[in-house]
């Protein structure tokens, strides 16, 4: 059965993890790698989720299935996250989440959902955008389409063109919007963006499917909602993928959520309704044990009290790295502009180099880093930031 099948291509930065690990060199960078490190090179357990953790050992009777749409209280808050607890849709009664498993799980039933209610809708995807986007989404049937996001030369979003390309998007198709901490590029909408992409989304009836994966990562946790939060308030519908595993550093416990803004406050149980259907033809029942974290903890003042803190000092750390980078290579031999570094947000940001440049610091420095120039700041630190700038220097005076 299994005879005519052929091994799959390995994804780039899996097999650049890969090859990290097998460098025999003792002083090695690996800033392909697409997780939150701290100042020691470790993923740690947040505080506040150790905390909940405890508690929630303690406390828990029993590990039988928690239902389809996953954990009520864990969804209406995370509705409260994203949106704000008086938001109006809320208020009004025009929204719905469903757990899912992780911020993957949410695209893909946001995606299919949407076939559901119109199989026609083509899909909307900015260049560049994260790589899986386009397989997991499309694998659920979409015809993709594109526009353009990010000027590598200027190294700032090329919102002109952008914009030009929406303006051609017809009613009832989707796009795909970042919400805040672009992936790969780092590259945020402004404030006046956002706007701008709201009269039109209006004007034109075409529904935006917003992902945020890094809520709280690049101004704060309100700040960062602001685009998609000026969505709800202006449009009908709207569909939201969201992620707890950088913010809450649950990315084993694969914890995420489909939200929906409905048009009238009967759409609700009906969207639901459908998106449990595709659950239970998908994986059934979500994993419970990240959600009843995060639950816990936005339900206890203490408890989350010492996550926005411990939001807040990863943030800081990014930015702190971005800085140190941006100051230890700008004035190098080329005379190459590093400082979009700085000025973006979250833990990407596309460094910008040619390939053969980033072959060199691979092969005789040991730093990896994917081949779009994609680096995660926060596999930056203090042990490493010497090196790696000289490195750069070295490679950027050949």
């Amino acid at each position: 059965m299994f005879d005519h099948l052929n091994a799959m291509p390995e994804d780039p930065i899996l097999g650049l993890m890969a090859a990290f690990r097998k460098d025999p060199r003792e002083q090695k960078i690996d800033l392909g790698v697409g997780v939150y490190q701290n100042n020691q090179g470790q993923t740690p357990v947040m505080r506040a989720v150790q905390q909940a953790e405890d508690r929630l050992i303690a406390q828990q009777l029993t590990k039988t299935y928690q239902g389809i749409a996953g954990d009520a209280d864990y969804n209406q808050r995370v509705l409260d996250l994203l949106l704000g607890a008086d938001h109006e849709v809320q208020t009004e009664g025009r929204t719905c989440s469903i757990q899912t498993p992780g911020g993957s799980g949410a695209l893909r039933i946001g995606a299919e959902v949407i076939r559901r209610a119109n199989p026609d809708a083509r899909l909307w995807v900015g260049v560049p955008t994260w790589p899986n986007h386009i397989p997991l989404l499309g694998s659920a049937g979409f015809q993709i389409e594109q526009y353009p996001y990010y000027d590598r030369d200027r190294h700032c979003i090329n919102f002109d063109a952008m914009l030009d390309t929406l303006k051609q998007v017809p009613a009832g198709d989707i796009v795909l919007l970042h919400g805040c901490c672009h992936n790969p590029t780092g590259a945020d909408l402004n404030r006046q963006q956002w706007q701008q992409i709201t009269e039109l989304a209006q004007e034109k009836g075409f529904i935006p499917f917003i992902d945020i994966a890094y809520q709280g990562l690049g101004d704060g946790l309100d700040e960062d909602a602001y685009g998609l939060r000026l969505m709800a308030s202006h449009l009908p519908e709207l569909v939201i993928a969201s992620s707890c595993s950088k913010n809450f550093g649950l990315y084993r416990e694969r914890t995420g959520s489909t939200s929906f803004v409905c048009n009238n406050s009967e759409r609700p149980q009906i969207v639901l309704s459908q998106a449990m259907s595709i659950a239970r033809q998908t994986y059934s029942m979500p994993p419970a044990h990240g959600a009843l974290l995060v639950s816990m903890i936005l339900g206890d003042e203490i408890l989350e009290s010492t996550w926005h803190d411990e939001v807040n000092e990863v943030r800081h750390r990014i930015q702190s790295m971005r800085t140190l980078l941006t100051d230890g290579i700008q004035n190098n031999a080329t005379g190459q502009d590093f400082s979009h570094i700085k000025q973006q947000k979250g833990m990407f940001s596309f460094l910008g180099i040619s390939n053969e440049q980033l072959a060199s610091l691979r092969e005789d420095y040991g730093i990896y880093i994917v081949d779009s120039t994609r680096i995660n700041l926060a596999g930056i630190n203090s042990g490493n930031i010497g090196y790696l700038c000289e490195s750069i220097l070295k490679v950027l005076a050949v």
